[in-house]
């Protein structure tokens, strides 16, 4: 295991839980998917998959979010990972977070809560509307604030860092 990575995977999903539980806009909860994005980019698909799994574990065990918490963490983290380390582009880890996130963790979403929980829905794309406007909005921060980096010249030395 990398150390470094352990370390700022830890420290992105404590910002992504503070950040999710106190800022907010109506229906929209971004910052789960912004630190997913920048996960992927700087710490690759693995790390990244932690760091979204402890964030919604936090979320579930510590403000009452049911499992769509880390339901919806995972899969985006995880394919937006996978997209840049086969890439290096940050436009996929962008488009895996939306693809994995507002698509198939809200499709997995409905089957865990209607046979893991009783919770009667309508149709398995019930969380899709739900999920994707926070998975957009999120993911496209992740890349401003990348790009931010990737012109100062700090995206390079934080990878560099995290080797």
């Amino acid at each position: 295991m990398n150390i470094k990575k352990v370390c700022f995977s830890a420290f992105m999903s404590c910002l992504s839980f503070i950040l999710s539980t106190f800022v907010s806009f109506p229906f929209v909860v971004p910052f789960q998917h912004f630190f997913n994005v920048i996960c992927a980019v700087l710490v690759g698909p693995f790390y990244g998959f932690l760091s979204a799994l402890l964030t919604g574990c936090m979320r579930m065990l510590l403000t009452g979010r049911p499992v769509t918490a880390i339901i919806g963490a995972v899969v985006g983290a995880f394919l937006a990972g996978i997209g840049y380390r086969i890439s290096q582009n940050m436009l996929l880890a962008v488009a895996g977070e939306i693809l994995g996130t507002g698509i198939l963790s809200a499709i997995v979403s409905y089957y865990a809560m209607y046979y893991g929980f009783g919770v009667a829905l309508t149709s398995p794309f019930y969380y899709i509307p739900l999920f994707m406007p926070a998975s957009v909005v999120g993911a496209l921060l992740g890349y401003a604030a990348l790009l931010t980096m990737k012109r100062s010249g700090s995206l390079v030395k934080l990878q560099e860092m995290l080797k």
